[in-house]
């Protein structure tokens, strides 16, 4: 059921936004009076779940029908509407352009004025960009939407009993769990969810820390701390301390498993180490990597019903478990609520803020490790929850609008922003792009794009063969 739940909600998101981004090309296209032939949910190779359209007045509806049906071709004036069977986007077609559908036939005839290339290049460009836009703008509205129904989640470090969550790599750099993190670059923290994000994302170094006997030293850390904490998989760094010691799951195959570590297992000990803590557990096993662990962990309601395992402890510090979440400092944790225009600055500065952080982090795509972390639709179909909750769906929905439109800018072929790309070099040299050079490019974007889908779905694949 949690699949299913997950898949329902990534589905609707992205017709959401596939469906908004097309319409942010059809718009313009048709105020500069251009053609749309087609205008799809999903791409729609042999055959269509729906079409309509209407052909010489009258109305034509189709289920499951192949391609063109030949009676739909008497007229050519509108667009054919449709939903189809491959949900890897969706697309319109417009007449007289060079796009996924290869479609060169028309572009051996004189060209219409109705037609794509025959509109000037300033508005060409304006159709371009058109679904980049929608999806970025509405990327920000969602936010100050939610913000203005569901307000801001907020924990002040300062507010922590027990301080946060620190990942035991970061003790060389003497920040432990129990720490509180009060400042970054001589700025207060507001939100503990800020700290990861300044530190690998936004260059802060300098951190105002105060340590759990209520002394306060200042740390700095090196300027190649983000990627090193990436590399090392010391990521998220700082966390909300849990003081649940239960296991909930268990990853298929693992050492854990193997051990016989069961679920509602409490761990106890690793080590003849006491466990109160999450982090423990994590900075318990982190000091094992490569080892065999000692953990004492209560079977059952008896305390005194307990048992030893030893599960081999994988390279990175792990043995293949979760624990239920209980947060310790849960009355920390408190919701700020703004009024409609002050959700609109709030909106568009956590707008503003996920755009520049999801443009920051590209910098880890070239490791070896950020390589391996590419995902594909299981990857985001895990961003949503196992329950529906609508909040954390437009949430997600929001931060795929925005990643839709800075992903479809980006200056490859087959892509908006490859097309963007030669229409600036006609508006600057006067000059269209040769078509040759046209239909190469987008075979080789396509190539690109389609390369790059089967390795980010390989590697889901992948990590669900060889948990």
């Amino acid at each position: 059921m949690d699949f299913w739940i997950k898949a329902a909600q990534l589905f609707l998101s992205l017709a959401i936004l596939v469906t908004l981004h097309e319409f942010g090309h059809f718009i313009p296209a048709r105020l500069f009076k251009t053609r749309i032939e087609k205008f799809y949910l999903f791409f729609n190779p042999w055959f269509s779940l729906f079409r309509f359209k209407k052909v010489n007045g009258q109305k034509k509806t189709a289920w499951f029908k192949k391609d063109s049906p030949k009676e739909w071709k008497e007229d050519e004036s509108t667009t054919e509407w449709g939903i189809g069977w491959l949900p890897l986007g969706g697309y319109v077609k417009i007449s007289g352009m060079i796009d996924e559908s290869m479609d060169k036939e028309q572009l051996k005839k004189p060209a219409e004025p109705w037609e794509f290339r025959s509109k000037k290049p300033w508005q060409r460009l304006i159709i371009m960009v058109g679904g980049v836009t929608v999806n970025l703008l509405l990327g920000f509205l969602i936010y100050i939407c939610v913000i203005f129904v569901w307000g801001q989640t907020q924990v002040k470090p300062q507010d922590l009993k027990n301080g946060l969550s620190v990942h035991p790599y970061l003790k060389k750099y003497n920040l432990v769990s129990g720490d509180n993190i009060i400042a970054l670059e001589g700025e207060p923290v507001l939100s503990f969810e800020e700290i990861n994000k300044e530190i690998l994302l936004r260059d802060a170094r300098e951190l105002k820390v105060q340590h759990a006997d209520g002394s306060i030293s200042l740390v700095t850390l090196p300027e190649n701390v983000d990627t090193e904490i990436f590399e090392k998989g010391a990521f998220p760094a700082f966390g909300l301390r849990s003081k649940t010691n239960s296991v909930d799951e268990l990853v298929p195959n693992s050492s854990a498993e193997k051990a016989g570590l069961k679920k509602n297992d409490v761990i106890i000990a690793i080590n003849g180490r006491e466990i109160e803590f999450y982090d423990q557990i994590q900075a318990a096993l982190y000091d094992l990597k490569g080892k065999s662990a000692e953990i004492k962990v209560q079977r059952g309601n008896k305390t005194n019903d307990t048992i030893i395992l030893t599960p081999k402890v994988n390279v990175d510090g792990t043995i293949g478990f979760k624990t239920k979440v209980n947060l310790h400092d849960s009355l920390a944790i408190k919701t700020v609520y703004y009024g409609f225009f002050k959700s609109i600055s709030v909106g568009c500065r956590f707008g503003t803020n996920t755009l520049k952080d999801y443009i920051a982090q590209f910098k880890f795509v070239f490791t070896k490790k950020g390589a391996t972390s590419i995902g594909g639709f299981a990857a985001i179909g895990n961003m949503f929850p196992p329950v529906w909750d609508w909040q954390t769906f437009w949430m997600n929905t929001a931060l795929l609008s925005i990643i839709l439109a800075f992903m479809n800018i980006l200056p490859i072929p087959a892509l908006d922003g490859g097309h963007v790309v030669f229409l600036l070099y006609e508006i600057i040299t006067g000059k269209e792009a040769p078509q040759k050079v046209l239909e190469v490019a987008q075979y080789i974007g396509i190539v690109l794009l389609l390369g790059l889908m089967v390795y980010a779905n390989g590697n889901d694949l992948v990590k669900w063969l060889f948990p």
